[in-house]
């Protein structure tokens, strides 16, 4: 498994922004960080502890939805997403405002998810501390008191999550070892990934196609084609060839940034009717930001007309110009068409892994 992931969730204005910044800007070790295009940043990776040298990935939540959505429905879509694959949530209140309705609402949600749940009091300066005592109603334990701007109660706060951490063993770490060149396939849902992971493991004829990994893992998936070894990792889930009715698919950013550590080579997989999206574009941010070899897969190639193509291929030179060290394919995984012919490019992209884009670079994909 990856690094020990960490969620902070909350209702507007309550400061998760504000102590997403201070736990990783305080720690003096940022490993690396992530930037969305169009907003704040969300996912960063901490040195949370110095002593344990314990490392932990940190989302803010509230980047990932609007905020006038999350006050009409609380915790939703990617949100839950990313607070089902957590180890521990941060549930940020404020103690300046006290329980409100919608503290009460995520606090129920919260509940049913059966997580680890830390409360954060936040805003807590100069107020006397028992006022907190009426965020016990919340169900949720004991809350830790805070001020983020100002960095009181950081410490406690991080003292109070090291020991409810997952421990990883050493079996647990050996299991991630990659063989050869390992290949990740991103993409967003519903644009083919795992039609084109059958596809490829299909023509390598690898038969164990039901392999153990968790609803947040990463799957590694090791196969050889003409004497060369790879790992294939897979972030969306293999699915039984015989299946007609595929599960509707998450977008997972742990599994994303799981893939991406792992990875030498990555393979974007575009959906040719839809062009390149914001989520494709901030999947696009986080490659170039960790300097991984990047291919682009086309997918769906087969059912555009030539008009249509000609377009496509038009549009995707404009919004794809910054990235031009990439290699782009057109495919069909569900055909088959253009698959095979992508293993090539794999090992050229091998060979010139390690180069590094700036991340800056990439507001030009949503002009």
């Amino acid at each position: 498994m990856g690094l020990p992931v960490i969620s902070l969730v909350g209702r507007p204005n309550v400061g998760k922004s504000t102590l997403f910044n201070r736990l990783s800007k305080s720690r003096q070790a940022l490993v690396s960080d992530f930037e969305g295009l169009t907003r704040d940043r969300q996912y960063t990776e901490v040195l949370l502890d110095d002593d344990s040298e314990t490392f932990v990935t940190i989302i803010d939540t509230g980047g990932l939805t609007n905020e006038v959505n999350e006050i009409d429905s609380g915790i939703q879509g990617q949100v839950l997403n990313a607070l089902e694959e957590s180890d521990i949530i941060y549930f940020i209140v404020s103690a300046r405002d006290g329980v409100i309705g919608l503290d009460r609402e995520i606090g129920a949600q919260l509940r049913r998810l059966k997580k680890k749940i830390v409360l954060v009091c936040n805003k807590a300066e100069g107020l006397d501390l028992s006022l907190a005592a009426e965020f016990y109603e919340l169900g949720l334990g004991e809350p830790i008191l805070i001020a983020a701007e100002h960095g009181q109660g950081i410490e406690e706060l991080i003292d109070h999550t090291l020991p409810l951490l997952p421990q990883v063993t050493d079996d647990e770490e050996s299991d991630e070892d990659v063989e050869g060149i390992a290949v990740a396939v991103l993409g967003r849902p519903n644009v083919g990934k795992s039609t084109l992971i059958n596809r490829i493991l299909g023509e390598e004829r690898v038969l164990a196609i039901d392999l153990p990994g968790t609803t947040r893992d990463s799957i590694y998936i090791p196969f050889e084609r003409e004497g060369q070894k790879y790992t294939l990792i897979d972030t969306a889930g293999i699915r039984r060839k015989r299946s007609t009715h595929e599960k509707i698919e998450k977008f997972s950013i742990i599994k994303a940034i799981d893939a991406l550590e792992k990875s030498h080579v990555v393979i974007l997989v575009l959906d040719a009717r839809e062009g390149v999206t914001e989520q494709d574009a901030t999947l696009l941010g986080m490659i170039a930001d960790k300097g991984r070899a990047l291919m682009i897969a086309i997918n769906k190639w087969d059912g555009l007309d030539e008009y249509q193509k000609s377009e496509v291929k038009r549009k995707l030179e404009v919004k794809l110009s910054f990235v031009n060290y990439a290699s782009v394919h057109y495919i069909s995984a569900l055909h088959g068409s253009g698959v095979g012919k992508l293993f090539a490019p794999i090992q050229k992209a091998f060979q010139s892994a390690g180069e590094r884009h700036p991340t800056s670079l990439l507001n030009k994909i949503l002009e």
